[in-house]
C-alpha cells in the first residue's frame, strides 16, 4: 500500500467550506460514474450485469441534483446531501452509502442552537463526521457482517480518529492528513474483506459496496489536497486480474456513459446472510423478491416496525428519521412486508423485484417509439423531448407502450400493435422520464405498458403514477413475454381488461437466455469457467457450455416439456449463424413438433432469447 502523504504540501485546505462540501460531493458522484464498471463487476454473480457501482452512482445523481436546487449555506447544504440520498437510494449499496452519507452532513450541519454559525469543517469535525457515518450505517443494517462497505468505513472512521492525537491544534496538514491516514486504513480494509466473507474470497474478489465508498475519501482527498480523483479503482493485482476478463470491448476503468438521467430498478441478493451491503447481485439460491419503499411514519414507530420485518426477511436495512425512511428488504412473502408497513403508516413509491428471474443492467439508451416519438428530457416528468407526431394519430380506446432491447425487435413489437417504444432491457434499463414521454405521447388516454423485464417494472410503475394518464403495467419479465401478451391485446378494450388478458397471454410464456461468464463461478450445473456460455432460466444457470450452441442446447434440454408447441428464438448482435444452424438442427432432431419462430433482434450481450409456450 502506498504512503501518500509525501503528497501533502502547504498548498493544502487546512478545513472545508460550504462549496468545498458541495464540491466534494459531485466529485464522488463523478469518480463513481468513472468507475461504475469495475465496481459492478466485483460482484459475485458471473454474468455482465452486476449493479453495486451504479446504484451507488445513481445515489450520488439524485445527491448531486439536489445541491443544484439548494441554497448555498452550510445548512443547506446538508439538508440536501441528506435529503437527496435518502430520497434517491437504490438497491442494498445504495440505501447504506445514503446513510454514510446522512451521518456525516448531521455532524458537518450547524446546530439546531446557532444555525446561522458555520464553523470550518476541520480535521477534528471530520473525523467526527466520519464516525457518525459509520455509524448511521451500521445503526440501519439489521444484522451487520463484516468484509462489507461497513467494515470498511468502521476501518477508516476509527485511523481518522487516531491520527487526531498524533498531530498539533495548528497543524494546517491536519485535514489532508487524517484523510489519508483513513483511506490508507480503508484501503487495507477492503483488501481484507475476502479473509471475512467467504462468498467474496470464492469469487476472488473484494467487496464491491466497500469499494464504491472509498471513492468518497478520493473525493475528500482531491478536494483538499488537489490531487487527481484516480485514473483505477485501488485494487489487489489477482482481483484485478479476476475482473480483467469482462466482455469484449466494454472498458473496466471508465465508460462514456453517465447514469444521471437513468432512473433503474435494480436487482440484488442475499447473500449467504450478507446484510452488510454491497453486494447488488443476482443469487438464485436464496428469498426470492426484493421489495423497497419510502415509509411516512412516526419515529417511534420504526422499533416495531423492524421487529416486525424481521420475521418476515432478510438483508434488512432501513435508513431515515424525521417521519420519512427508506426501507429494504428480501423476502419471500411481499403482502406481509408490505402490511408491516400499512400497520404504521404509509408506505409508498413501492417497487418490487424478483430476484430469480433476471439480472440488473446497465448502459446507456434513449426512448423511441414505434413512430418514433422522440428523446424525452432526463429530468422527471419531463416530455418536451416527444415529438408531436402520436397526436397526428388515430386515437385508441387503450394504447400500449412496450420496451424493446433493439432496434430489430422494434418492427416486430409495431407490427404487433405498440403505439410507443422505449430502448431498454438487460444493461440498458431505461429511466421513468423516458417511459413518461413515451406513455404520454401514446395516442390514447388509457395506457398498457410492458416493461417486459424485471428490473424497470418498478420504474415503469413508477412512471405510470406521475402521468395524467390512465396506466396499467403488465408486468411482463421478458421480451418473448411481451411478445405473446400482444395476443391478448384488444385496442378498443379498456386498460384494465388488456392487463387482465394480456397478463395471461404473458405468463404462459417461459423465457431463457444464453451470456458469457466474465468470472469463474460454480453453478448446479458444475464448474463455470470465465469465458464460458452459460444458459439461464427462471432459476438461475442452468447450463453451461465452451460455446453458445452448447449452452442454449442445454439450456432447452432443461426447459422444454412434451407440453410445448411454440418456441420463440430471438437471435442477438453476437449470434452466428453456424451456431444458430446448430441449435435449429438439434430442435428439429430432438423436438419435431415445436414449432420455431425465429426473429433478429439484434440485442447486446445476449446472442440468444428463448420463449417457449
Amino acid at each position: 500500500m502506498s504512503d501518500r502523504n509525501a503528497q501533502i504540501d502547504v498548498g493544502v485546505l487546512p478545513c472545508l467550506d460550504s462549496e468545498a462540501l458541495a464540491e466534494v460531493m459531485r466529485r464522488y458522484q463523478s469518480a463513481l460514474n468513472q468507475h461504475r464498471v469495475t465496481i459492478d463487476r466485483l460482484n459475485v454473480y458471473p454474468v455482465p450485469d452486476g449493479d453495486t457501482g451504479t446504484n451507488m452512482a445513481l445515489t450520488l445523481a439524485a445527491v448531486s441534483e439536489e445541491l443544484l436546487q439548494s441554497g448555498a449555506g452550510r445548512g443547506d447544504i446538508c439538508r440536501a446531501i441528506s435529503h437527496g440520498a435518502l430520497m434517491g437510494a437504490r438497491g442494498n449499496s445504495g440505501v447504506i452509502v445514503s446513510q454514510l452519507l446522512r451521518g456525516l452532513a448531521s455532524t458537518l450541519a450547524p446546530s439546531d442552537d446557532h444555525p446561522d454559525a458555520e464553523p470550518p469543517i476541520d480535521a477534528e469535525m471530520l473525523a467526527r463526521g466520519l464516525v457518525a457515518a459509520s455509524t448511521a450505517a451500521d445503526s440501519a443494517v439489521m444484522r451487520p457482517v463484516e468484509g462489507t462497505i461497513l467494515s470498511v468505513a468502521r476501518a477508516s472512521a476509527q485511523a481518522a480518529e487516531r491520527a487526531l492525537h498524533t498531530l498539533g491544534a495548528d497543524d494546517d496538514r491536519a485535514l489532508a492528513i487524517v484523510l489519508e491516514r483513513a483511506k490508507q486504513a480503508g484501503q487495507a480494509a477492503l483488501e481484507a474483506t475476502p479473509q471475512q466473507l467467504p462468498v467474496l474470497a470464492d469469487a476472488g474478489v473484494v467487496d464491491a459496496g466497500a469499494a464504491g465508498y472509498l471513492l468518497l475519501l478520493d473525493a475528500l482527498l482531491s478536494v483538499v489536497d488537489g490531487r487527481p480523483l484516480p485514473d483505477a479503482v485501488d485494487l489487489p493485482a489477482e482481483v484485478a486480474e479476476v475482473i480483467a476478463h469482462g466482455n469484449a470491448g466494454a472498458s473496466l476503468q471508465g465508460v462514456a456513459a453517465d447514469p444521471v438521467a437513468e432512473q433503474r430498478a435494480e436487482l440484488h441478493s442475499h447473500l449467504d446472510g450478507d446484510e452488510g451491503g454491497g453486494h447488488d447481485v443476482h443469487d438464485p439460491s436464496g428469498t426470492r423478491y426484493e421489495v423497497m419503499f419510502l415509509l411516512a411514519a412516526p419515529d417511534e414507530n420504526i422499533d416495531n416496525f423492524k421487529m416486525a420485518w424481521d420475521s418476515l426477511g432478510d438483508s434488512i436495512v432501513m435508513v431515515g428519521g424525521d417521519g420519512l425512511w427508506n426501507c429494504h428488504i428480501h423476502t419471500d412473502d411481499i403482502g406481509p412486508v408490505i402490511e408491516a408497513g400499512i400497520d404504521v403508516g404509509r408506505p409508498h413509491r413501492i417497487q418490487i423485484t424478483d430476484l430469480h428471474e433476471q439480472v440488473a443492467g446497465l448502459g446507456g439508451h434513449g426512448a423511441h417509439g414505434a413512430q418514433h416519438a422522440g428523446q424525452p428530457d432526463a429530468h422527471l416528468g419531463a416530455a418536451d423531448g416527444a415529438s408531436d407526431e402520436p397526436a397526428q394519430r388515430p386515437l385508441v380506446g387503450c394504447a400500449v407502450v412496450a420496451v424493446s432491447p433493439a432496434a430489430g425487435l422494434d418492427e416486430l413489437f409495431a407490427a404487433l400493435g405498440c403505439h410507443e417504444l422505449v430502448t431498454g432491457g438487460q444493461t440498458m434499463n431505461p429511466s421513468t422520464a423516458e417511459l413518461l414521454a413515451a406513455i404520454e405521447s401514446a395516442p390514447s388516454q388509457q395506457v398498457v405498458v410492458m416493461p417486459n423485464n424485471s428490473n424497470i417494472v418498478p420504474v415503469a410503475r413508477q412512471a405510470g403514477d406521475h402521468a395524467d394518464k390512465t396506466v396499467t403495467v403488465v408486468a411482463t419479465t421478458s421480451v418473448p413475454a411481451g411478445l405473446a401478451a400482444l395476443i391478448g391485446y384488444d385496442p378498443d378494450a379498456s386498460a384494465d381488461a388488456n392487463a387482465a388478458s394480456m397478463g395471461d397471454a404473458a405468463d404462459a410464456v417461459s423465457a431463457g437466455e444464453v451470456t458469457q461468464a466474465v468470472r469463474d463461478t460454480t453453478a448446479p450445473t458444475g464448474d463455470v469457467a470465465v469465458g464460458q456460455w452459460i444458459g439461464l432460466d427462471d432459476g438461475g444457470i442452468s447450463a453451461a457450455g465452451d460455446t453458445a450452441a452448447a449452452a442454449a442446447i442445454g439450456l432447452l434440454e432443461n426447459m422444454l416439456t412434451p407440453t410445448h408447441e411454440i418456441l420463440t428464438l430471438i437471435e442477438g448482435a453476437g449470434a452466428q449463424a453456424a451456431e444458430t444452424a446448430e441449435v435449429t438442427a438439434w430442435l428439429a432432431e430432438h423436438w419435431p413438433d415445436v414449432e420455431i419462430e425465429r426473429h433478429v433482434g439484434g440485442q447486446d450481450h445476449y446472442p440468444y432469447i428463448f420463449g417457449i409456450e
